[in-house]
């Protein structure tokens, strides 16, 4: 089709032409960059921890009064979990993900402490059974034994603590031996006895999982022992077993178990609800930014109906005088919308440009990665289907006019 004509006729229309250019190209900014957010906010929610989290359950324990030696009321406390019908495997941590505390180290590969960290680090310790407990897989090495672990209170009381070894997630060893293998390498945390890399995980999260942070995608764990007062206990349930029923019996058992000894449960909560109240700003703000798509969208199309039908109106003589002519209804429907698309090529051309400028405005204030290429077709393709679909009806009619109504109605 000869597009002279739209041309010559859109430009004896340039204000209308020109608004529904600028909605169309705001339009097509906004939602390339809204559309980049939401698969960034999706992609996170969906990502994999590597942890069993549909088997989990947590709860932490608190003391009335103070217990000078904790270490036997926390075996005895382990020994009584193990008992609880539906319990798989028990263990305790200082931090677990989704949860509210977050330990990180600083990582030197020399005992020189004036030289700076290497990595910082998400630092777990951990008692006996973790791994396992945890669902975790071992992609080089093996766990710990049980001559290795060392209790968090003798620790904290030792100036010069010795820790033999330590278990690393797979990023973490790619960082600091990119291209060799963890296993038998020296890292110093504790004091400066070096600890032995003596297995590899594929995945460990941190407490902060989808966190960009360094010291959240380094994690490493340590035989320590934690005692109930300063660990949470970490619950495997059995296959088959209801997780909630299972997480009453044991908090119920522990209360139980220490006689002479007031405790309050802390925390408790399936990793499952952790993970979804984590989460919850982040769907909060996919259903928030594909509103304003959506809404964007609905008044762009409107805009479009609404131009388009006034155009009809005030070219009634124009489209008889065609039809008269010989064209075809064919004709008339593809003359509007090919004016559309000529329309839409061009505010989609300058939304593409304002895309990229609010995305460096939003990596300059928020530090948000930069909004890649590929979601700038999609942009455009999204418009031009939209604009195609608002002007085919005001078209159609236009198309349908007799040519006798037509040159009377003008």
């Amino acid at each position: 089709m000869d597009i002279l004509p739209i041309l010559s006729t859109l430009k004896r229309h340039k204000t209308a032409a020109g608004l529904i250019v600028l909605q169309i190209a705001l339009t097509c900014a906004i939602v390339c960059n809204a559309l980049f957010l939401i698969f960034q906010r999706v992609e996170r929610i969906n990502a994999q921890t590597g942890v069993d989290e549909e088997s989990l359950v947590t709860f932490s324990l608190s003391s009335m009064a103070r217990v000078e030696n904790p270490e036997p009321q926390t075996q005895a406390d382990l020994a009584a979990l193990r008992q609880v019908p539906g319990v798989a495997s028990v263990t305790l941590t200082n931090q677990y993900p989704y949860g509210r505390s977050s330990n990180n180290s600083g990582v030197r590969l020399t005992p020189d402490t004036t030289q700076s960290s290497r990595v910082v680090a998400s630092h777990y310790t951990t008692g006996p059974g973790f791994i396992a407990t945890m669902g975790l897989k071992l992609v080089e090495g093996r766990d710990f034994e049980a001559n290795e672990f060392v209790p968090g209170s003798t620790l904290d009381a030792n100036p010069d603590p010795r820790v033999p070894a330590v278990i690393i997630n797979k990023t973490m060893a790619e960082r600091l031996w990119p291209g060799e293998s963890a296993l038998g390498k020296a890292i110093y945390v504790y004091g400066n006895e070096p600890q032995r890399v003596v297995g590899v995980v594929r995945d460990l999260p941190s407490p902060n999982p989808g966190s960009e942070d360094e010291n959240a995608l380094n994690t490493m764990m340590f035989p320590v022992q934690p005692s109930f007062r300063g660990g949470g206990f970490m619950v495997r349930v059995a296959p088959g077993a209801d997780r909630e029923a299972v997480l009453k019996a044991a908090t119920a058992k522990l209360l139980a178990n220490s006689p002479g000894l007031r405790r309050v449960i802390r925390d408790q909560d399936t990793l499952v609800k952790l993970r979804a109240a984590y989460y919850r700003q982040d769907r909060s703000m996919i259903q928030l930014l594909a509103g304003v798509c959506i809404g964007l969208l609905v008044v762009t199309a409107f805009g479009i109906v609404g131009l388009a039908s006034f155009w009809v109106q005030q070219r009634t003589r124009m489209i008889g005088t065609r039809r008269a002519l010989g064209a075809t209804r064919g004709q008339i429907l593809r003359y509007f919308q090919t004016e559309n698309l000529l329309l839409s090529s061009v505010g989609i051309v300058l939304g593409m440009i304002g895309a990229y400028g609010i995305s460096l405005l939003l990596m300059k204030n928020y530090e948000l990665p930069r909004l890649p290429l590929m979601y700038l077709p999609i942009g455009a393709l999204v418009l031009w289907t939209l604009g195609q679909i608002a002007v085919f009806a005001p078209a159609r009619r236009a198309a349908a006019l007799p040519p006798v109504a037509a040159l009377r109605g003008g």
